[in-house]
């Protein structure tokens, strides 16, 4: 009889990792009349005023604008702007072959490992729905918002921060796929039990926002890749390359998840490490 597959996990940032920017960006921010810098500006202006969490805060901006131009938020509205999001090349299935996450899907498996794909996001978990990898994911953590009996979006329901972040690693871990289950995420569970062990985890980030997620991955015996837009400056690259120097990342590259990428090539790799260190690596 066939050894079933060890889960394995897959775990990314969205904005800025799978796609170029912020997703409010693309379409919403342009759809109340804002330019991009000054909807950033004015949201870090009333954070600090009322020192307040900068997710909650932001969030609650795009609410208070859009009120204003008589365009409520809904999740038809927020998916309908998902759609728009700038996805890094090779993450679709296309006319050149499979996509990444058929692929990864397909190398897990042949080295005995069952890849679940996870997000952990400070953006909207509504415009992810709608953007157009969203059924590769087994489950997405990310900021929402809570509706009326209407549908409209009336306050945060979920605000996912750079610190909050590193609870999720823990709830991916123990099987606890939603925010309101603290008893479970806080109950003693030993290791052999847990559903996705640490050390067959990856995490994929991107910047200031991922680097206690990914120190704490580092520390607890998985992976954690650092990515950035290819495009970015030299500066911008240099500050992410220093993420190894300061032992908080295992890798760094380009966020470009073509087949024989560098960023290819190093998950590839890791998942083979995994397969080895689980004992599932195929004979020959």
């Amino acid at each position: 009889m066939a050894r079933p597959l060890l889960k394995t996990a897959l775990i990314y940032d969205f904005d800025g990792t799978l796609a170029r920017g912020n997703m409010q960006e693309v379409s919403f921010i342009p759809s109340v009349g804002m330019e991009k810098g000054a909807f950033w500006e004015e949201a870090e202006t009333l954070t600090r005023q009322a020192d307040g969490d900068g997710i909650l805060m932001y969030m609650q901006l795009m609410l208070q604008r859009a009120r204003e131009n008589d365009a409520p938020i809904t999740r038809r509205t927020l998916r309908d702007h998902g759609h728009d999001v700038k996805l890094f090349d090779g993450l679709k299935t296309d006319l050149t072959g499979p996509g990444w996450f058929d692929r990864m899907n397909a190398f897990g498996r042949h080295y005995g490992l069952d890849i679940e794909h996870y997000i952990i996001s400070a953006g909207l978990e509504e415009m992810i729905d709608g953007c157009p990898i969203r059924d590769q994911f087994h489950h997405v953590f990310a900021s929402k918002f809570v509706y009326d009996k209407d549908g409209v979006a009336v306050w945060p329901a979920v605000g996912v921060n750079y610190t909050t972040k590193t609870q999720y690693l823990f709830r991916i871990n123990k099987g606890v796929l939603n925010h309101y289950e603290h008893d479970r995420i806080n109950r003693f569970i030993p290791d052999a039990e847990r559903p996705v062990p640490f050390e067959r985890m990856i995490f994929l980030g991107d910047g200031d926002t991922d680097v206690p997620t990914m120190k704490m991955m580092h520390t607890k015996g998985g992976f954690s890749i650092a990515v950035y837009d290819p495009r970015n400056s030299d500066r911008d690259q240099q500050k992410i390359y220093s993420l190894i120097s300061e032992d908080r990342v295992n890798f760094v590259a380009a966020a470009d998840y073509r087949e024989g990428s560098p960023l290819d090539l190093i998950v590839k790799g890791l998942v083979g490490r995994i397969a080895v260190n689980a004992g599932t690596m195929p004979a020959g």
